[in-house]
């Protein structure tokens, strides 16, 4: 009589877990996938989703649908709050447990407000669909208040502010300004939305630092050509719940704040009592387990995952993917009895979109540049095959991008009514402070 296959509980449902439970049901493994959402979400593309570009069912899809050809895998949704890893097994907040011969922790990442005072209660991270839709509620609310009362402006209704310069900032500030000034007023009476502010606030010196000095000097040209101001070396000191306040004393009125600042390990990590490096992030072996428990791996948002030369790779969709997938063949040649391989990455470079039709991108792994036009084919190759790893739905996606490209796109402007209203009080120490917005 055989004996039965080993069995793996995969903890979350992100790049770095759809790609690992992927791999594994390709040799039958029994796979437990739990998730505290029970879908997969495109996360590159949650900025669309914010500015009105795409629906939230363009870019989550349930993962029982994701995994509905691969048999061996069951889909449990649970927020996972502890885990034994001597063990192998973690405990949901409702008190179910998951035990398998193998573990793999892919529980993703939560926005880092580095302590500034009122982020986390006022302003609108964007790392979720979640986020993604509450933050397009706001900006749809914003919008449609000013239609009825244009007096509002001068309560800063139309100043957005983005905290942070990195890809996801840049990105959003960019779709931002498409709607502003191609998508919104073609929906609205009067001129009002003109009078729009988008500002872009970093403490660094420069867009997009991580890349080229021409990237740096194209992304600032192209924003600001779009109408977006640039607040750069300058930080966010407060945020409340009707203006930011700046490190240079400068205070902007506005309803509406993205934090774009960065993220951090999830809760999950910090109670594992293991080494917790950069971002709260637990460090990995270079074959992606935990030191000291070769049968527990920790991929994607939530790991430092140490390169050949020591550095860590960066958190992106496709390390993500690739290192959930290196996670499932280093687990199959475990159970075959084969060394396990230190994870190795195919750098397909960095990309960030600035608008409809431009983009900066820097190709493999020497980093080739690219703007412009060939920059967005060079984005749209990218986030294709990185949907080919977790979706079915590429051919969708890459007829939406080149509608894109051609201004012929249709704005999937939906607002949700049950969304927090605006208190427009004259005084703002006396307003009633809004619920935050959520962070799941």
């Amino acid at each position: 009589m055989s004996q039965p296959k080993p069995s793996v509980v995969v903890v979350g449902g992100g790049f770095a877990g759809v790609g690992c439970v992927k791999e594994l049901a390709k040799h039958g493994l029994p796979v437990t996938v739990v998730d505290r959402n029970a879908f997969h979400q495109f996360q590159p593309l949650l900025y669309q989703v914010a500015t009105a570009e795409l629906a939230e069912t363009d870019i989550a899809r349930p993962l029982r649908a994701v995994f509905k050809r691969q048999k061996s895998v069951i889909v449990h949704r649970g927020d996972v709050t502890e885990a034994d890893l001597a063990t192998r097994t973690v405990t949901t907040a409702d008190g179910r447990t998951f035990t398998g011969d193998y573990l793999v922790l892919a529980a993703g990442s939560q926005p880092n407000f580095f302590h500034t005072p009122g982020a986390s209660e006022h302003a609108f991270p964007l790392y979720n669909v979640h986020q993604a839709v509450a933050l397009r509620s706001r900006l749809l609310e914003l919008v449609e208040e000013v239609d009825g009362n244009p007096e509002l402006i001068d309560k800063g209704a139309l100043n957005f502010v983005i905290i942070g310069a990195g890809p996801t900032g840049v990105e959003t500030a960019g779709a931002m300004a498409d709607a502003i000034n191609r998508v919104i007023p073609r929906r609205y009476h009067g001129d009002h939305v003109r009078r729009s502010r988008i500002i872009l606030v970093d403490l660094g010196q420069v867009v997009l630092s991580a890349f080229s000095d021409n990237a740096h000097k194209y992304a600032a040209e192209k924003l600001q050509h779009n109408g977006v101001e640039l607040k750069l070396g300058t930080s966010v000191t407060n945020v409340g719940p009707g203006k930011v306040t700046l490190s240079d004393g400068t205070e902007i009125l506005t309803r509406a704040v993205v934090w774009a600042g960065g993220i951090q390990a999830p809760e999950l990590a910090a109670k594992l009592g293991v080494a917790q490096g950069r971002g709260g992030r637990v460090t990995t072996q270079p074959d992606l387990t935990l030191e000291g428990f070769p049968q527990v791996y920790a991929v994607g948002d939530m790991s430092n995952m140490p390169d050949h030369d020591g550095n860590d790779f960066p958190q992106l969709g496709s390390v993500a993917l690739q290192a959930g997938r290196w996670a499932a063949k280093n687990i199959l040649a475990d159970i075959d009895g084969k060394p396990r391989q230190p994870f190795h990455y195919h750098d397909k470079g960095i990309m960030a979109m600035i608008g409809s039709g431009a983009a900066v991108a820097e190709m493999g792994a020497h980093h080739h540049e690219l703007h412009g036009h060939a920059a967005f084919a060079a984005w749209l190759g990218v986030h294709a095959w990185l949907m080919s790893g977790v979706h079915e739905r590429v051919d969708a996606f890459v007829s939406w991008a080149w509608d894109f490209l051609g201004h012929s796109r249709t704005s999937a402007i939906i607002d949700d009514p049950n969304a927090a209203r605006i208190d427009w009080g004259d005084d703002d120490d006396e307003e009633t402070p809004e619920p935050a917005p959520t962070t799941n």
